[in-house]
């Protein structure tokens, strides 16, 4: 059995005895299982996805001068590019006016945590109206993806924040509870190019992992995956919850077309 197996399914037994309740695999897919892969880089941060409806946006930050910018890569950053300017305003303003939608913003921490994530709290405060803390969901769910704080400190940050996992490390019942979202990357799984049939062995294997994860009470999203049509209906078809892709008109196009069959 492959280790990540082992992984899943560890994670799967041992909170099948907890209270937690299952995640039920979306039936009907709609732009809210869409994800925004590292939005920042398309031609409309923020806007274009939350406009078509989108469920999960992605912003990588570094922290500069008491400042979090926005960015792939530290060389990358431009002024005026920040979190705050690019998604946590425009954020406030939309959720002013319908304060029905509801987004997981996933923040991706590329530098060193331990000073970036208490400035980000900092940052999120004006926000908290709309935030969702364990056990009352609300509009938007922070989580905390890259470089983050050992689940044992989990602890000691607001319980409006929440985070993602990879399925390498070990939890107590409190700490999972934390967890808002698994993010894998696919390549973990199988080396498929997205344009010809996956095959049956992985196609198992991916089944077998997202059940897993959904045993545990979490939704699950894959990285590293093909971006094209076919790994689209892939993904659909095996349950997976979020669908990222860096094509956001494309992808919106796709599920209207697959809701209107």
């Amino acid at each position: 059995m492959k280790q990540y197996e082992k992984i899943c399914i560890s994670i799967c037994f041992a909170f099948l005895l907890s209270a937690l309740s299952c995640f039920a695999q979306p039936r009907v897919y709609s732009a809210a299982n869409a994800h925004s892969h590292n939005d920042y880089e398309n031609a409309i941060p923020f806007h274009l996805a939350f406009q078509k409806g989108f469920g999960s946006i992605e912003a990588d930050i570094y922290f500069v001068n008491d400042t979090l910018f926005v960015a792939h890569n530290k060389q990358d950053i431009k002024p005026g590019r920040t979190l705050k300017n690019l998604y946590l305003d425009p954020l406030k303003q939309a959720l002013d006016s319908n304060s029905k939608r509801n987004l997981k913003l996933l923040i991706d921490i590329k530098d060193d945590y331990t000073v970036t994530l208490p400035l980000l709290v900092k940052e999120l405060h004006f926000l908290e109206e709309y935030l969702s803390t364990q056990g009352k969901r609300r509009s938007i769910t922070i989580v905390i993806s890259g470089n983050r704080p050992s689940p044992s400190d989990f602890k000691n940050y607001p319980d409006f924040i929440f985070f993602d996992d990879d399925l390498r490390r070990t939890f107590t019942e409190d700490e999972w509870k934390r967890v808002a979202l698994v993010s894998l990357p696919l390549t973990r799984i199988t080396r498929w190019n997205g344009n010809d049939n996956i095959s049956t062995e992985d196609s198992i294997d991916l089944k077998r992992t997202i059940d897993s994860v959904h045993a545990g009470g979490k939704p699950i999203r894959f990285w590293a995956a093909p971006d094209t049509e076919l790994s689209w209906q892939l993904q659909m078809n095996v349950g997976v919850d979020l669908i990222g892709t860096d094509k956001i008109n494309e992808l919106a196009a796709f599920i209207q077309r697959k809701r209107k069959k």
